[in-house]
């Protein structure tokens, strides 16, 4: 069972959180850098009140769950990794502002869909060291420290806001594809 992240590692949410974050703004997209932390305070972010409000209007009023572009290569991996009998089980923290969690999950639906993104399991949760996978594909800092301290498998998907995080790391999808492959001639050679 692979735990697969979405924002970040398989849909690109910094990109378009960036785009409408410089609508939101009023200010130039250029002047939003790409290389930010988790708190997007190089983009004038102040504090979480300030994100909340950003991201509620990005979720509601510009879809942004459902505009995503895809992670180069993530579609095409996780067709392949379904293919070869793994079973992809996506583990999303989505809901983490209330009153418009329907919206949130129906974009989520309809942009896997969309992209032809293969799962058996679509879990909305933040705890995702209880939700079973054997090894998780995550890029949020504090999720890989959460997952690794319990003892589970964490690759750490790399972007801008996780450049601290110690291997195992991957920064593509075929990357992605090789670790778990050789994770899994590891375990048939232990049997």
């Amino acid at each position: 069972v692979l735990g697969v992240d979405l924002d970040g590692v398989c849909a690109d949410f910094y990109g378009r959180m960036r785009e409408i974050a410089a609508e939101w703004l009023e200010r130039p997209i250029e002047t939003l850098p790409t290389e930010v932390t988790f708190s997007l305070r190089e983009w004038g972010i102040r504090d979480t009140e300030h994100y909340v409000q950003l991201h509620r209007f990005a979720v509601t009023q510009r879809d942004l769950f459902e505009t995503c572009r895809p992670i180069p290569g993530a579609a095409v991996a996780l067709r392949q990794l379904s293919d070869e009998g793994y079973r992809i089980r996506i583990i999303t923290h989505r809901l983490i502002i209330n009153f418009f969690h329907e919206q949130a999950v129906s974009q989520t639906v309809r942009w896997l869909d969309h992209h032809g993104i293969p799962y058996r399991d679509l879990c909305f949760m933040g705890e995702k060291d209880q939700v079973g996978a054997d090894v998780y594909v995550d890029d949020a800092p504090h999720n890989i420290e959460r997952l690794r301290g319990a003892g589970l498998d964490a690759i750490c998907f790399g972007n801008s806001t996780n450049r601290m995080v110690a291997a195992p790391r991957a920064e593509t999808w075929p990357e992605v594809v090789a670790m778990i492959r050789a994770r899994h001639a590891v375990d048939r050679q232990s049997r």
